[in-house]
């Protein structure tokens, strides 16, 4: 569901919002994750939502480009033309060469690049683990956010919607969204409506496939997803896992392989996995909320 952490911005405007959702249990976090997935037409658990865990509660929806107040949003376009420029040197003969805009841009989003794109997942207990990863953050309560991405998509325009409807799709894939939005220029077009799409980025490594991840963009100003989300109230949810239950969320995490080592393959995953597992707490959340326990 993304990378390493980056620190996102901050803002309490959202925390007492009705859509805002407080849990004090394992088993409470569970239902309130998995609610409303029965599918009838398939009869199956099959939730519409996507997730995305905050370390902190009062951070922002905020893409990369759009966090420090800003300040790199109006070079957008030169950071994505520099990476084009020198990742070529970077890819092996035998990868998958990007073919569009968007298999560059959301290659440019797993490296690290600053970019509109935002990251998301389809799995709620991975979103939980990045909610509760951060170690730095364990005494401040955590965040998932949860957005519908059929509704949202309900406010596409008619061109997106149409293409969705002929692929049978509710999400797209960077062919489809290519097919409609062609390059940054349009991308970044704030003449029409606010947008957000939900798309899926190709399969260019094992941890996005692991993170069952999704991306989401702005067409338009890069910047919170704050507005959008208070003009569309019925699409979304937020839960605040409160602080003195992370250590059992990570602990039961950790516990079903929800973990670094799995969702960032390789050294540096399996390190930062071991890094927590090994360490010793020391914080008095334990002590001043164990009626909890």
């Amino acid at each position: 569901m993304g990378d390493w952490p980056v620190r996102e911005e901050m803002s309490s405007s959202l925390l007492l919002s009705e859509n805002t959702v407080t849990v004090t249990t394992w088993i409470e976090l569970l239902e309130a994750l998995h609610d409303n997935s029965w599918n009838h037409g398939i009869r199956r658990h099959r939730s519409r939502y996507l997730f995305r865990g905050h370390s902190r509660a009062e951070y922002e929806l905020s893409p990369s480009l759009s966090r420090n107040g800003g300040a790199q949003v109006n070079l957008e376009k030169h950071l994505l033309r520099n990476f084009v420029k020198y990742a070529k040197s970077h890819l092996e003969a035998s990868e998958d060469q990007p073919k569009n805009f968007w298999h560059w841009i959301a290659l440019a989003q797993h490296h690290g690049l600053p970019t509109r794109l935002l990251d998301w997942t389809y799995s709620p207990l991975i979103s939980a683990h990045f909610a509760c990863s951060n170690l730095e953050s364990m005494e401040h309560d955590g965040a998932i956010w949860m957005i519908d991405y059929h509704r949202a998509h309900d406010h596409l325009q008619a061109s997106l919607k149409e293409r969705l409807v002929y692929e049978g799709a509710h999400v797209f894939t960077d062919e489809m969204l290519s097919s409609v939005i062609k390059s940054l220029e349009h991308v970044s077009d704030t003449s029409g409506s606010e947008q957000v799409i939900f798309f899926e980025p190709p399969s260019i490594s094992s941890r996005i496939v692991n993170q069952f991840a999704c991306f989401s963009v702005q067409i338009g100003a890069c910047k919170s997803m704050t507005d959008w989300l208070h003009t569309y109230p019925d699409i979304w949810r937020k839960i605040i896992v409160p602080a003195h239950l992370k250590w059992e969320v990570r602990d039961k995490l950790d516990q079903s392989n929800i973990t670094e080592r799995v969702l960032f393959p390789g050294l540096d995953g399996m390190c930062r996995w071991l890094a927590r597992q090994y360490f010793q707490r020391n914080d008095k959340t334990y002590d001043e909320f164990s009626e909890f326990d």
